[in-house]
């Protein structure tokens, strides 16, 4: 046996084999239909982390001809000791006959030293023609775990459990489709034990999954804190002539820069889904999609921005909003803390116009002239919306295992509320660096530090959740 973990996955077709190999090993290119015999030949699919193979799966056809290739193995019986040889010798003997095509190829992969994923639909009724199927592969010697896929809405583990407790020594329920991480570092865990030689190997892979995983949510609460310190600080910006700039101009540019935030938003979506290898996602474009909803829109604010208390109360424990002083929250205008706490009070979510959205300047050119400045945003929902949205997504690619192949559809109520899951420490620290990137300090590496620490607490705060 190899000392690289290597797992065939077999099984009667369609019954999500393929699936299972698909987020076994992270991997969107596995063939993966509706149909029966989407499979035709044995495939290997490495798990790689940084290029180094931590196991193997290899996905096989479906069993079509088990009674009789088991009809033929025990014609040929010479004792329990000499079955593997006996299996080997039906391979040999029929791998050009187009009857046993599918037999040979996932036999192929066990009597080279894979061990065996035997793989069931629990939504389906147990039936006794499945037992040659299982004889066959107890016939091989290798290691066997049992899975238990949930492919429709039926419920008959129990009875397949104990069908299957005849012949494999481990059966686990396993929904390739929904399964979380968790249960496929169980898994892992569990073959190890199945078969000692492999155990440390498995052990060490499990590991490297999980140092993976915590890295994964590293590297997207840096590009999540990036797309933050890029859209609270950029500006637009164009010469005019005469005294004022007029309305046109202003809109134009409040246009060109609420646009860029929305580039800025999908290159940081599109990035955080490569890193967790789902590159070839494509977001829901239904109207029902809440991340497909534009992220100024009055939809967004309302269900990712702060209540005006919240942002009151924030506001006030980070020092951003001061009696008598001047309220950058709203841009520069000068308020009170209680006329603040009035407007505030009366509606969290809406965007005003474009004085009320960004900073709007005129500056003078070296050469002479004028030129309008609209931006940074000032909004003060803007980034706890931009923030919400983005951990929004975040969750849900790195819930998603590579089986599920439909487009990432959001349900809205999973957004509902995001700012209460945040307690008043975590708005005052990310409330001020906030302030800190509206004053234009982009570049303070402090903050985006503190940005990136911050956002890897939610989001581990959001996996220890039950």
């Amino acid at each position: 046996m190899s000392d690289l973990p290597r797992f065939a996955v077999v099984g009667h077709p369609n019954k999500g084999k393929s699936s299972i190999v698909a987020t076994l090993a992270e991997d969107d290119t596995v063939a993966i239909a509706k149909e029966s015999g989407t499979t035709t030949r044995a495939r290997s699919f490495p798990m790689r982390i940084d290029e180094a193979p931590l196991y193997e799966l290899i996905d096989t056809p479906g069993f079509q001809r088990a009674r009789a290739v088991l009809a033929w193995l025990t014609a040929h019986e010479r004792g329990a000791e000499a079955r593997p040889a006996v299996l080997r010798a039906f391979v040999d003997s029929h791998r050009d006959d187009p009857s046993f095509q599918s037999e040979c190829e996932l036999l192929q992969a066990v009597i080279d030293g894979a061990g065996i994923l035997y793989v069931v639909d629990g939504a389906k009724p147990y039936s006794r023609e499945y037992e040659a199927e299982m004889e066959i592969l107890r016939w091989s010697g290798q290691p066997r775990m049992a899975l238990i896929n949930l492919i429709g809405r039926g419920d008959h583990v129990d009875e397949w459990r104990r069908a299957l407790d005849q012949f494999f020594a481990i059966v686990r329920v396993f929904d390739a489709v929904h399964a979380d991480f968790d249960k496929r570092i169980e898994l892992l865990r569990a073959f190890g034990e199945l078969h000692e030689p492999w155990a440390s190997k498995l052990k060490e892979a499990a590991d490297a999954l999980i140092r993976e995983r915590k890295r994964r949510r590293e590297r997207s609460a840096t590009e999540i804190a990036d797309l933050l310190c890029h859209c609270l600080t950029i500006s637009c910006r164009a010469g005019f002539e005469g005294d004022a700039p007029d309305e046109a101009l202003k809109s134009r540019l409040t246009n060109e820069l609420m646009q860029a935030v929305r580039n800025r938003e999908r290159k940081a979506r599109k990035l955080v889904q490569e890193i967790y290898q789902h590159g070839g996602v494509v977001l829901e474009e239904a109207n029902a999609s809440l991340l497909s909803t534009d992220v100024f829109s009055e939809q967004s604010f309302n269900l990712f921005g702060l209540s005006g208390m919240q942002l009151a109360l924030t506001g006030a424990a980070s020092g951003a909003i001061a009696i008598g002083g001047v309220d950058l929250l709203f841009g520069g205008a000068s308020l009170g803390l209680a006329t603040a706490l009035g407007a505030l009070v009366g509606g969290a979510g809406t965007l005003f116009a474009a004085d009320r959205l960004a900073k709007v300047k005129v500056l003078g050119t070296p050469l002479g002239g004028s030129e309008l400045r609209i931006g940074p945003i000032t909004n003060p929902n803007f980034p706890w919306v931009l923030l919400g949205r983005a951990l929004l997504h975040h969750r849900l690619v790195a819930e998603r295992n590579h089986a599920l192949r439909e487009r990432l559809v959001v349900d809205a109520a999973r957004g509902e509320h995001f700012t209460d899951t945040l307690d008043l420490e975590h708005r005052r620290t990310l409330d001020r660096c906030f302030k800190t990137l509206r004053d234009e300090r982009a570049a303070d590496t402090e903050i985006r530090t503190a940005l990136v620490n911050e956002i890897v607490s939610l989001m581990d705060s959001e996996t220890a959740s039950p």
